[in-house]
């Protein structure tokens, strides 16, 4: 082929190349390079053709020969650096790059290429100037705008990089990279409908990019937007089938709104993709634990710390699911790592309290909650939680208490009465009363359980009731509240303000406290005096210790041998509470012992309230009464072998003791079946739990104290005209067990009349217990109203 020819030949090739059509010019590239095997040029063309076309080794070998042909071609040397990016070769593209800058200093693409080397070098610093260089020589270089910004992202000048994407746009308004990318700084400033825009902008130049359907999947989430994120990450996969991340966001999506089946499907997905991801295993965890798959979310948590042994999140929701397992020593075990790893980490601290409250360590349990207190003291709720906790603890007496009352009351009560509003409620002494109680417990609970025999009884001619109900799973014993009230408000997801608003709007009169300070209470709501009067009562037999809620509903049992001792004043009913076996229909048995030979103890409470103390006493008790027996509730754990080890040191041999598992109530019910005489611990006494045996035919024996809930025994079995085994003294406590226990004749009459007693006592008459109550109220009111008039 002439000379001429060749020349026309490659000019034919350019013209085919600028068009896109690269097969036909690499044709020619090929053609004339046979005839003239040293043309640098086709060399350097054939290889950017070949990059284009994604065939990256054979672009750089020859680029790099036409190089060897023309070492001076700056656009060769700048072309060879833009391959070698495109294959992770960013010190050769830098070589590359910066021989051409040398070659030709006002070279702007030889300066991109400059600084996109030294941005994939993680040289952010020396990357911006390039870029900046790179735009002084030609200030219409989109791709230089776009990366510019990129870097300044990375380097956290994120309203620079929106400029520098927004300037990249102009110039180039369909460039689907700058939108993506703009989006990404958007969403990452917050921004999230400016970036949700930009994503969409993206995608409509590029509708196939997996990438930018992720992202705007992560913005839609974040805005809230959950169906059309788990849609738009749908969408990425369809075109990324192989993009991990893009399954994780859409199983933690699909968990979030409750569609756990896909959402464990897109995880395990994710995580059989590699093994070795530890967010697939870890979210994995947590979807498993939302749909009751406990087993399988430890052993992927478990897998997680494998892969991360330094994540103290992970050994945290380890121990949670461990927890609701009732592995009480694996959860310890749990959160003590993550608390090794992070040791402010509070909600391991307060988790951990839980599960040592679980096992009897109440004083362990309140100075966890204590230092967790120290690290968020304006947390009302936590501080809550110490309070409660301090009831169960031996060694405190009711002045340390009420002093720990007193504090939350200055930190969360004080600041809100001084902000509270008049009340404009018609001071009329006798007329039609709005009463609202408040509660996490209008289901079936304790709680709950105690209260809806007032709620059937109460005179709707005299009281209109209102619940501000903070139930999350409602159940049948919820209908039946619902039922039993005028109006009903679902306020768990309400903020404080907004729940005190609307018991202002709804012009309530009496507003009652059924919670305390136990789990689920809305004390600060009461500290902004919604009500012009406010009661505390039910939750348990103490003061709140809130200044704004100035009276208490008890009984003279329980606090009549001394004042309230706080801001509130009492009104007295014959009986703190009111029992219903809520349908459950179960036989009294005959008397175990007459069928056994040997007498069984037993205590059903809660196991937070079994303290040494209380098993030293316990102690004397078996020792007193040959080969008896004592049966204890709780879960299995290393806290029953520490029971047993402080009754061995007693001289109490451990075939001696048996232990039980809390089970559903029936089950829990039948349990008495098996017992002849109930313990009742202290400081914190059985209270439904002695009413539940009372009510099976077993008889409790009680140790009297000084505080309100060390007197519930005393309460109910006075009540029910069993003073005799109410003891003023431990010595008195073992004297009546002990002589109880060896007279059969006696406990089997107690088994066969201890029902009868019950339902014919207060403790079972709900018309009356309503209309002490009522009575209460209505005698608060009238104070009230004297005092408008004064």
């Amino acid at each position: 082929m002439p000379a001429v020819t060749v020349q026309q030949a490659f000019e034919l090739a350019l013209q085919h190349h600028q068009a896109g059509r690269l097969a036909e010019a690499e044709v020619l590239y090929r053609q004339v390079l046979a005839v003239q095997p040293g043309h640098a040029e086709a060399l350097h063309f054939l290889g950017v053709a070949a990059h284009q076309g994604g065939r990256h080794d054979f672009a750089v070998e020859m680029i790099r020969q036409a190089i060897v042909r023309d070492p001076s071609n700056a656009v060769a040397h700048s072309n060879l650096a833009t391959v070698c990016l495109a294959t992770g070769r960013a010190e050769e593209a830098m070589v590359q790059s910066r021989r051409a800058i040398e070659i030709r200093p006002d070279f702007a693409d030889a300066h991109y290429n400059w600084g996109a080397a030294l941005a994939e070098l993680g040289r952010l610093e020396e990357a911006r100037a390039a870029y900046r260089r790179a735009l002084e020589i030609k200030p219409d270089h989109a791709l230089a705008w776009n990366n510019l910004g990129n870097v300044l992202r990375q380097l956290g000048q994120c309203e620079e990089a929106i400029a520098s994407y927004r300037a990249a746009l102009r110039l180039d308004p369909g460039h689907a990279d700058a939108d993506n990318n703009l989006g990404i700084v958007l969403a990452e400033q917050g921004q999230f409908d400016e970036a949700i825009a930009a994503y969409r902008r993206a995608l409509q130049r590029k509708p196939k990019s997996g990438a930018t359907y992720h992202n705007l999947g992560n913005a839609l989430n974040a805005a809230g937007q959950f169906q059309e994120a788990i849609a738009a990450y749908r969408r990425a996969i369809q075109f990324c089938p192989d993009r991990l991340e893009t399954y994780l966001s859409l199983g933690v999506a699909l968990g979030r709104q409750g569609q756990l089946d896909e959402a464990i499907a897109a995880l395990r997905h994710a995580r059989r993709g590699r093994p070795d991801y530890f967010e697939a295993c870890y979210e994995l965890g947590q979807v498993l634990v939302m749909n009751g798959q406990l087993e399988e979310a430890i052993a992927s948590y478990r897998r997680a710390m494998e892969l991360r042994p330094d994540v103290p999140q992970g050994y945290f929701s380890l121990g949670n699911a461990l927890h609701r397992q009732r592995r009480l020593d694996d959860a310890a075990a749990a959160y003590a790592h993550a608390l090794a790893l992070a040791p402010n980490y509070a909600e391991a601290s307060y988790r951990l309290a839980e599960v040592w409250r679980d096992q009897g360590r109440g004083e362990e349990a309140a100075e966890a909650v204590r230092r967790v207190h120290e690290l968020a003291p304006d947390d009302p709720v936590i501080h809550s939680d110490l309070i409660l906790l301090l009831q169960v603890c031996p060694a405190l007496d009711e002045a340390a208490i009420a002093a720990e009352r007193r504090r939350w009351n200055e930190r969360f009560g004080v600041p809100w009465q001084r902000l509270a509003l008049p009340h404009r409620n018609d001071p009329n002494p006798e007329r039609r009363l709005r009463v609202g109680y408040v509660s996490p417990d209008f289901r079936d609970h304790v709680l709950g359980r105690n209260l809806l025999p007032l709620f059937r009884e109460h005179d709707r001619a005299q009281q209109e009731i209102i619940c501000y109900s903070g139930v999350r799973k409602p159940d049948d014993l919820t209908e039946e509240f619902r039922r039993c009230a005028a109006q009903w408000c679902d306020a768990a997801d309400l903020s404080d303000e907004a729940l005190a608003d609307r018991i202002r709007q709804d012009g309530v009169d009496i507003l009652v406290d059924l919670t305390l300070h136990a789990a689920g209470n809305r004390l600060p709501v009461f500290a902004r005096r919604p009500a012009p009067v406010q009661v505390s009562f039910a939750g348990y037999p103490a003061s709140t210790g809130l200044g704004a809620i100035e009276h208490r509903i008890s009984d003279r049992y329980l606090d009549g041998n001394k004042d309230a001792g706080e801001s509130d004043h009492l009104s007295f009913i014959d009986s703190f509470w009111c029992y219903d076996p809520c349908g459950v229909e179960l036989m009294v048995n005959k008397l175990p012992a007459q069928e056994t030979g040997t007498v069984t103890f037993g205590s059903l409470n809660d196991f937070c309230k079994i303290n040494e103390p209380v098993l030293k006493l316990w102690a004397r008790v078996l020792e007193k009464v040959k080969d008896s027996r004592l049966l204890l509730l709780t879960y299995a754990g290393s806290h029953r072998q520490r029971t047993l080890d402080v009754l061995a040191r007693e001289g109490i041999a451990a075939h001696r003791i048996a232990f039980v598992e809390p089970r559903p109530r029936r089950e829990y019910l039948e349990f008495y079946h098996r017992v002849d005489i109930v313990l009742d611990p202290f400081p914190y006494n059985g209270h439904t739990t002695s009413l539940d045996a009372l009510w099976i035919g077993v008889p409790v024996v009680s140790l009297a104290g000084e505080r309100a809930i060390s007197r519930a025994g005393l309460s109910q079995l006075s009540n029910l005209g069993l003073p005799e085994l109410i003891a003023q003294s431990e010595d008195d406590y073992v004297a009546i067990a002990t002589q109880l226990a060896g007279d059969l004749p006696r406990l089997a009459e107690l088994r066969a009349t201890l029902r009868g007693r019950m339902e014919a006592s207060v403790l079972m008459d709900a018309p009356r217990f309503a209309r002490r109550i009522e009575a209460a109220y209505r005698a608060i009111w009238q104070r009230w109203c004297v005092a408008q008039g004064s």
